[in-house]
């Protein structure tokens, strides 16, 4: 019975260049270069007040640079120059370019100073992308 529970999969990582529209189950390792605070306001939800906040950080690593959408507890890791590991991010697009995100169902954690430096001429974040429907015959 033991032998039949699923293994669990090594985390395969994976580069800032990689990223393509609508995709997810990303993990990848990027630096910290910027962070700013766009949204910051208390929401009454039951007996006491919850605080949203929502900063957008420029992430990257030595292929390239996005923007990383941080809510909530992961604003508090996001500081520049921080080196994260984002599991399970996944791509959300936002006026036609693209945007780096994690749910509840990843996990932003601080590890140790990568020894990479970020390319900063290739932001991913400033390509804009249009919706096209291709209708097949």
């Amino acid at each position: 019975m033991a032998e039949s529970k699923t293994r669990l999969r090594k985390p395969v990582f994976i580069e800032v260049d990689q990223l393509r529209p609508g995709t997810s189950g990303h993990t990848l390792t990027v630096k910290v270069v910027d962070s700013k605070m766009v949204l910051q306001k208390g929401r009454p939800d039951g007996p006491q007040v919850r605080q949203m906040r929502i900063a957008e950080c420029l992430v990257g690593d030595e292929t390239g640079m996005i923007v990383f959408t941080a809510r909530n507890e992961q604003v508090d890791l996001m500081k520049p120059g921080t080196t994260v590991i984002l599991r399970n991010a996944k791509i959300d697009m936002f006026k036609g370019s693209m945007r780096l995100a994690v749910d509840k169902w990843g996990r932003v954690e601080v590890t140790d100073p990568a020894d990479f430096t970020v390319k900063e001429d290739n932001n991913l974040s400033l390509v804009e992308y249009e919706l096209v429907n291709v209708v097949e015959e």
